[in-house]
């Protein structure tokens, strides 16, 4: 009974908290108060300062700001637009046309930015635009783009899986390198499900995109230079062992400050603009995170963690039945939280029961992103529906209906993890 009415306390707490639009650091540190009042003897305020001061002073957690700002400095080039007419004359002749830039613009554009939102954002603003002066059936362009823009979290640097690992104690550069093929695979899935379904509804095709030579095919390539560059910086250093994620996202700095210059696009006013944008998130995210590990401590010093995973290892669930379970209970939560909060409010209750069935924690921090993806485009609360809502002018609900393909490929994913977990795993095998 005790564990029932210490989860009933906390679900309805945070409920009431969060439905009162108060900041989610805000609620989980209120949350972490009540259920020190009610089922500890311990002191609140002498926990509360030892537990900010052991999660803020983290060597590893300086690799987030750095990634949230090198994101914000790509935000503001000509990224995406370099990254357009690069990859058109390339994926123009394909089944699916000029939407398999959707997919490949958004994997690469993650691959240097770390965020669904600023993926989506970036990318859209480019092809949505072109897609429709060239008469693509918006199903097939605003569902693609809202697909493939959860790219950014799973495929590294992913500001998620920082926060992740941080709040699982994992090590991130074996999350970054894990992340690697199921992002291309995931990459794969969208790109084959465009082409079928251009094949089964060719009358909402536009005709092909007129050939282009490969002299120009290749002269185009060198628009591709500057973000490839900085993904080896980025990705080729971590995958080395040239350095950690956090020297790694000084390397992102740097490199994006050198793509914004060169591009003509770091201006004063740009770098300020970023600079600030970089902050806020960061403050966001780290309240978020404090406040979780407030959180974490009050269930510790109350026993929920340890009881929970008791009671799901005398559960019977093996593997596959408790990442059923779990896949649920992630999406009925995406509904109402963004994938941070819900991260760092599910990482601490659900680890132990982790590693009472034995599931490796860097394939489910894998799992766990993918899941939160799906929380990216499921309403009322989706980052993507919002970002891609302001890019078109369309009503939430009707996005929905466009994106419900790539939600189900998600599920695919999920289920194609859980059939064979080397797809995550094998990579940080081979290099660590």
């Amino acid at each position: 009974m005790e564990i029932l009415s210490q989860s009933a306390v906390l679900v309805v707490t945070l409920l009431v908290l969060l439905g009162l639009g108060v900041w989610v650091g805000v609620a989980l540190l209120a949350s972490a108060v009540v259920i020190f009042l009610l089922f500890t003897s311990s002191p609140v305020d002498a926990v509360l300062g030892t537990t900010m001061w052991a999660h803020s002073a983290s060597w590893t957690l300086t690799a987030l700001p750095l990634f949230i700002w090198m994101g914000e400095i790509l935000y503001r080039t000509r990224l995406a637009e370099d990254l357009f007419s690069g990859l058109a004359p390339w994926v123009g002749r394909l089944p699916g046309g000029l939407a398999h830039v959707n997919v490949v613009g958004c994997g690469i554009f993650a691959a240097v930015s770390g965020s669904s939102a600023a993926t989506t954002a970036t990318v859209g603003r480019i092809s949505l635009p072109e897609l429709k002066s060239r008469g693509y059936d918006d199903r097939l362009a605003i569902g693609s783009l809202a697909g493939s823009g959860t790219l950014g979290l799973l495929i590294p640097p992913s500001v998620v899986m920082i926060v992740y690992g941080v709040a699982a104690q994992v090590s991130i550069n074996r999350l970054f390198i894990a992340g690697v093929v199921p992002g291309l695979m995931l990459m794969a899935l969208f790109s084959g499900y465009i082409a079928i379904w251009s094949r089964m509804n060719r009358d909402a095709m536009p005709a092909p995109e007129t050939s282009i030579g490969w002299a120009e095919r290749l002269y185009r390539l060198r628009l591709l230079l500057p973000v490839v560059g900085l993904i080896v910086g980025v990705i080729g250093s971590i995958y080395a062992g040239f350095a950690t994620a956090t020297e790694a996202a000084a390397i992102g700095v740097a490199g994006a400050l050198l793509i914004a210059a060169l591009g003509r696009s770091l201006t004063r006013d740009s770098f300020i603009a970023a600079l600030f944008g970089a902050t806020r998130t960061s403050a966001m995210i780290g309240l978020i995170l404090l406040g979780a590990a407030f959180l974490t401590s009050a269930m510790s010093f109350s026993g929920l963690p340890a009881d929970l995973a008791e009671v799901i290892s005398n559960s019977g669930l093996g593997k596959a039945g408790l990442i059923a379970v779990l896949t649920v209970f992630f999406v009925l939560l995406g509904c109402f939280l963004d994938g941070i909060s819900i991260v760092v409010l599910t990482t601490s209750v659900v680890m132990p029961a982790i590693a009472a069935v034995g599931i490796d924690p860097v394939w489910f921090g894998i799992y766990l992103i993918i899941v939160v993806e799906m929380a990216q485009i499921t309403p009322p609360l989706g980052f993507n529906l919002f970002v891609i809502q302001n890019l078109t002018g369309r009503g939430i609900f009707e996005i929905t209906r466009m994106i419900v393909p790539y939600f189900l490929i998600l599920v695919l994913a999920v289920i194609l993890l859980t059939a064979f977990p080397g797809i995550a795993t094998w990579l940080v095998q081979q290099t660590i």
